[in-house]
């Protein structure tokens, strides 16, 4: 009874707590007041609209959602068994080299006892911990996959993105073999991003032939892509960077480089045409792959590949005067910086002259020069005033990854400054508070880093929306972010649901032993029972008389006083009644008697 006690109040505590760790846990960006900037709206309207679209029924003013919502996310990273040590421990190699040692022809009897003991001693103090080290790891990872999956399915229930984008480093090494790459793949697709699909080759092939896709054609298909970025852990630096990780990288995420072209729908822009004719709102997406722009490298041929695709997106460009036109870059590696903008400062590492000829080994930033040509290529952007737009290149932004803290950067450039015109960057924070953003002759450009979603920089996921002003007659976005926490929160919660789950069987069970009837029954199978055994009657027992007559018992005459005075001899009893003396007579009978009853 007392466990039966212990354990409902137990229960009375913990579930209510879990309940509300749960709700927590399945409702986060609902507590964090996580919402796509919305046109027209403060944060916390857009919040509000927000929640009315999952009432029932949705209630949310559609109108004015942003039609271009990017749910961005940073840096998987999709470790495995290449990152565990003594991973081949998991197999118990000592336990089934006992066997083989034990059994072998060849040894003698005492060589084989040695070996043997020698094998069972690292059995229990090498494989099992190891082994229990390597399984742990190896739970953690399955842990850590549905905790990057959570975020990814609550966000894109809860926010209702209309495109999706990885940042790179979908898996956690370059180095590993393509069993290893295939099986981080299938963990990607079937546990993280559960439901989603990369974007097929026809689609991303789309542009080339000059097919532009109406924004909000197709939106479940759309919902559904996720546009991966190559990152240096998927197929390397420059350094290391090599065609078989390319095309392995292609088959299971997608193409490295391509561009996505959109336009706002036909029926939008009639309604705000003024009697001049003026140019259909685009969007151009460019997914690029940065990691050979920089020097030296291991396959000058991809280098040059790299270097193709970044003079057609140049070539392909609208004129930089054209208005209504946006473009968003997706790429891994930021662009460069100072030390001490973001938490990475710039860094460079190369390979030994005899290794990967001596290629980048390792780089935190973009060159001075490759972020120079970025800019100054894809954007338009230029020092010179005297060029076409006067330098201001083309509205757009820049996503990237790899800094795992993220950061929020604004570039430009001073064309004022008559000598040493270079780019330049700043917090985005800290323009927001002074006139740069609307100072004449410095064009400048946002690049956001978005941060990690694992679980040490806690789950972060970006939000940015992008809508169109009828008024100015161009784009405008905004950017937020919304994090979850670490994953030890979501380990909690999930822990606390099974211990309360097992505290529930247990309380049932208790309270069905517990039950009066159910003792009763218990009882009653533990008490023993006497056999059912049939008595057989009693038969005449024949006697001789003195005379030489034969009688029967039955024949005898009852006495009363006996039967009422003497005790009978019961065997068993522990007692013993009058026996009578027999006679000799009785005892010497005749010998022809072949039985004698004596009473």
């Amino acid at each position: 009874m007392f466990l039966l006690y212990l354990t409902r109040h137990a229960l009375y505590l913990s579930v209510p707590l879990s309940l509300i760790l749960t709700t927590y846990l399945y409702l986060y960006p609902a507590f964090h007041l996580c919402a796509f900037p919305a046109p027209e709206l403060d944060a916390r309207s857009a919040y509000t609209n927000t929640l009315w679209q999952h009432a029932i029924p949705p209630i949310h003013n559609g109108s004015k959602l942003a039609p271009f919502r990017l749910l961005a996310l940073g840096d998987p990273q999709l470790e495995g068994d290449s990152s565990i040590r003594d991973v081949e421990a998991a197999g118990l190699p000592h336990f089934w080299r006992f066997f083989e040692n034990v059994f072998r022809k060849k040894q003698g009897p005492l060589q084989r006892l040695r070996t043997g003991l020698h094998d069972v001693i690292d059995f229990y103090l090498d494989d099992i911990p190891k082994a229990l080290n390597v399984w742990r790891k190896r739970f953690d990872h399955v842990g850590n996959d549905y905790y990057l999956g959570h975020i990814y399915r609550t966000m894109h229930w809860w926010t209702d993105p209309t495109h999706v984008t990885a940042l790179g480093d979908l898996v956690g090494s370059q180095w590993i073999d393509d069993k290893e790459f295939e099986s981080r793949g299938r963990r990607f697709w079937d546990r993280v991003f559960r439901g989603g699909e990369r974007v097929p080759d026809e689609v991303a092939a789309g542009a080339d032939i000059g097919i532009t896709i109406v924004l909000g054609d197709d939106p479940a298909d759309w919902k559904r892509r996720i546009i991966n970025v190559a990152g240096n852990h998927d197929v390397g630096y420059a350094g290391d960077l090599s065609k078989e990780r390319l095309e392995r990288f292609d088959r299971v995420f997608g193409k490295p480089n391509y561009e996505l072209r959109f336009q706002l729908p036909e029926t939008h822009v009639n309604a705000t045409m003024e009697e001049e004719q003026r140019p259909t709102p685009q969007l151009r997406i460019v997914v690029f792959n940065d990691m050979n722009l920089d020097t030296p490298v291991s396959d000058q041929e991809l280098q040059t590949e790299t270097y193709q695709f970044l003079n057609k997106m140049i070539t392909t460009s609208q004129e930089v005067t054209r208005p209504a036109i946006f473009t968003i870059v997706l790429t891994h590696i930021p662009l460069f910086k100072n030390a001490g903008m973001c938490v990475d400062p710039p860094f460079f590492d190369f390979f030994e002259n005899d290794a990967f000829n001596g290629g980048v080994k390792e780089q935190n930033h973009l060159s001075r020069a490759a972020s120079n040509g970025l800019l100054e290529g894809i954007f338009g952007m230029s020092g010179d005033d005297t060029v076409a737009g006067q330098g201001k290149g083309r509205p757009g932004t820049i996503l990237t990854g790899h800094d795992h803290e993220g950061c929020d950067i604004y570039h430009y450039i001073n064309q004022t400054t008559e000598i040493d015109r270079q780019w330049e960057a700043k917090r985005w924070a800290d323009v927001q508070s002074t006139e740069l953003l609307k100072a004449e002759g410095i064009p400048g450009m946002r690049e956001i880093t978005v941060r990690s979603m694992m679980g040490d920089f806690a789950g972060n996921a970006g939000l940015m929306s992008l809508w169109f002003d009828k008024d100015i007659w161009d784009w405008k976005y905004e950017f937020v972010n919304c994090g979850l926490g670490t994953q030890h929160i979501w380990w909690t919660v999930h822990v606390w649901l099974f211990i309360n789950l097992i505290l529930i069987v247990i309380c049932g069970f208790l309270a069905v032993v517990n039950n009066a009837q159910f003792r009763q029954v218990i009882k009653n199978l533990k008490t023993p029972r006497a056999p059912h055994m049939k008595v057989p009657p009693s038969k005449p027992v024949p006697r001789i008389e003195e005379n030489g007559s034969l009688i029967t018992t039955t024949d005898l005459p009852v006495r009363d006083d006996i039967i009422a005075g003497v005790a009978l001899n019961v065997p068993g009893t522990g007692k013993k009644g009058p026996r009578k003396k027999k006679s000799k007579r009785a005892l010497n009978g005749s010998a022809n008697s072949s039985s004698v009853s004596v009473i």
